[in-house]
């Protein structure tokens, strides 16, 4: 399906994990495109991290006096990673010509034991995207939650990121937290610095200001969120695409005390908006 406004125009494949699949300005990709014939969202340009984001170490953890195991959601993966939302189809509640919203009930099971509803409004506007992800427990018990975005921005045409944080994890090589460092532990992103590096960069930056500017050929784009203090940087050596994620929590939160706590029938919202 497709949304479009003013120099804006975005595709959605609510059926393979609620992702975008395109986000375009004046006909220009400012997110990766979708390969055709895709069908998992790890190769769409964006996807809704849902009832957690990133990792959960061995998918292991202790929640009000008892322990859960969660099975790994992804063969290339150690540890279950991203939650549930992103493996699963939505439904459309709502659509127009510039906007859509998105249903996924999830009933318990394995991958995630609680009861939750969860809504995407994502719309277009003469600005650019806006997506607002809530999450509503539908379960009697208290349950763990993290959310986040996980948007793949192009690297063709982008001179430079810049964004202001406080701090950033260092990772194992499992990729999980092991030390909590001053911000420009990997390049001083407060400045403006390249996408384009050698090393791999897939870490949590605490404190984060809540915006980013990425300066391209074409013009500046902004990334701004609310509800999200952790912007996750992910830089892969020879791809074409970076990821600057908004997440309300750290990889691992709920084994870390950095999980928000939903009590039943209560809601949580994150928004994120890609502005030029």
């Amino acid at each position: 399906m497709r949304i479009a406004a003013g120099d804006w125009a975005a595709t959605l494949d609510p059926e393979v994990g609620g992702t975008i699949a395109s986000l375009s300005r004046r006909g220009v990709d400012m997110l990766r495109a979708t390969p055709a014939g895709a069908t998992g969202p790890l190769a769409f340009a964006s996807f809704p991290l849902v009832p957690y984001a990133n990792r959960i170490a061995d998918g292991a953890f202790a929640f009000d006096g008892q322990d859960y195991r969660l099975p790994r959601n992804h063969v290339s993966q150690t540890h279950p990673l991203h939650g549930v939302g992103w493996l699963t189809g939505w439904s459309v509640e709502t659509m127009d010509a510039t906007s859509v919203t998105l249903v996924h009930q999830h009933h318990g099971d394995a991958a995630w034991p609680w009861r939750y509803r969860a809504t995407q409004r994502l719309a277009l506007d003469d600005g650019g995207l806006h997506v607002a992800l809530a999450i509503t427990s539908d379960d009697d018990r208290a349950m763990p939650v993290s959310l986040g975005f996980h948007p793949y921005f192009t690297r063709d045409g982008v001179r430079t990121l810049a964004f202001t944080a406080k701090g950033v994890w260092r990772i194992d090589d499992g990729l999980l937290p092991t030390e909590h460092v001053e911000p420009a532990a990997f390049g001083d992103w407060s400045v403006g610095a390249t996408v384009i590096r050698s090393d791999l960069i897939d870490n949590c930056y605490t404190g984060w200001a809540g915006s980013a500017t990425i300066a391209r050929d074409d013009g500046v784009i902004t990334l701004s969120a609310t509800g999200t203090p952790m912007l996750h940087l992910y830089l892969p050596p020879g791809e074409d695409y970076f990821c600057a994620e908004p997440v309300s929590a750290m990889p691992d939160a709920v084994n870390r005390g950095a999980a928000d706590i939903l009590i039943p029938g209560e809601r949580r919202e994150i928004t994120m908006t890609i502005r030029g």
